[in-house]
């Protein structure tokens, strides 16, 4: 186990209130950092308080990209308490990304301790209102001050965290989606499986076309045949099917989302039929056009689920569920939210107190 050297700040901020809280703007007092060389592996593992960086001008990260993330929520609890949500997935997503861009894998005990030792040092800053959170994002880049693509040699290993309003703040309202087949998000054998900045950046474009055409998010399609559904925005998303819950297979161009994995496992053990596989962009409008189409939503960290009530593809808009929230997606986002909020009780032993 690493030790972990705390240096409290001299000068706390004020906490803003939970009214006001929006998400990322506002951060905490401390960060966490460990550094990595070739010669010493990770070392000097440190909650310091919260400052900019200092990077060298050809650093790694700034020229070749080479930066990994994460994200996941600490909530407060009735009782007071704080409580983490599945972060051992994190911690194994996070090697898996470090893994394909060839940055220092972390040791998962080491990762998870550093998460729950920072959350605990922090714990004050998790809000107390109903669906506010305080949002957590590991991140790791490589620092090699000199320029030339090759293996990291250097890099740095980084916690910050951002009290962060209800995503609902005025109910969960279905969005409207638009079916992007333009621009593609990630191919097999690239990036589309790991949480790198890249993969983000490259999205942007699409969305904003959507947004100015009065869409909130893009549905992706695959970057090969320019047929199968991947993703919808930065989120997994999940079809009910003539009452089979249908999403897209993890073909190596999809996250492997942790509220993904959450949700079918739920739906599993309610009985739903639940099938992993390619789902064609013909099959979804032929399912939208007869009415088997019966629900549609967005899953992942921030929204937890996010109902979809109208998706566009090629000029024209097919209205889903009637554009209400579907009662299975409800029942997914109560039974998630239940758990996370400690308003019920965790039978798949997912919760971790801090």
């Amino acid at each position: 186990m690493i030790d972990i050297k705390i240096t409290k700040t001299t000068c706390p901020k004020e906490k803003p209130d939970d009214a006001s809280l929006g998400f990322g703007r506002v951060f905490t007092d401390h960060m966490f950092l460990m550094n990595y060389d070739h010669e010493n592996g990770w070392h000097d593992a440190r909650i310091v308080p919260f400052e900019n960086f200092s990077i060298h001008p050809a650093s790694t990260v700034l020229h070749y990209g080479a930066e990994i993330f994460e994200g996941l929520k600490a909530y407060r609890l009735a009782d007071g308490s704080v409580q983490l949500f599945r972060p051992d997935q994190n911690v194994k997503r996070l090697n898996s990304s470090a893994e394909r861009l060839c940055l220092p894998t972390i040791n998962e005990e080491d990762a998870l301790n550093a998460i729950k030792t920072f959350v605990k040092t922090e714990q004050d800053w998790v809000p107390h209102s109903d669906g506010t959170s305080l949002y957590l994002r590991p991140f790791m880049f490589g620092n090699d001050p000199h320029l030339g693509v090759h293996t990291v040699q250097n890099a740095v290993f980084a916690i910050i965290a951002s009290p962060s309003g209800s995503y609902y703040a005025e109910g969960i309202n279905p969005v409207k989606i638009m079916i992007e087949d333009k621009d593609v998000r990630a191919v097999r054998g690239g990036t589309g499986y790991i949480k790198c900045g890249g993969n983000y950046a490259a999205s942007t474009r699409a969305g904003d076309r959507a947004e100015k055409k009065g869409y909130s998010q893009v549905l992706w399609l695959d970057g090969v045949e320019r047929k199968y559904i991947e993703e919808v925005g930065a989120m997994n998303v999940m079809f009910k099917i003539n009452d089979e819950i249908v999403t897209p297979a993890l073909t190596g161009s999809i996250l492997p989302g942790i509220t993904r994995k959450s949700c079918i496992e739920v739906l599993k053990s309610k009985g739903y039929k639940v099938s992993e596989r390619l789902i064609s962009v013909d099959e979804l409008k032929d399912a939208m056009a007869d009415k088997s189409l019966q629900e549609a939503w967005g899953c992942g960290t921030a929204a937890v689920v996010s109902p979809i009530g109208a998706l566009i593809y090629k000029d024209v808009e097919y209205t889903v569920c009637g554009g209400r929230i579907g009662e299975t997606t409800h029942m997914l986002y109560d039974i998630l939210t239940g758990i996370q909020y400690g308003k019920i009780e965790d039978t798949f032993g997912w919760t971790v107190k801090i």
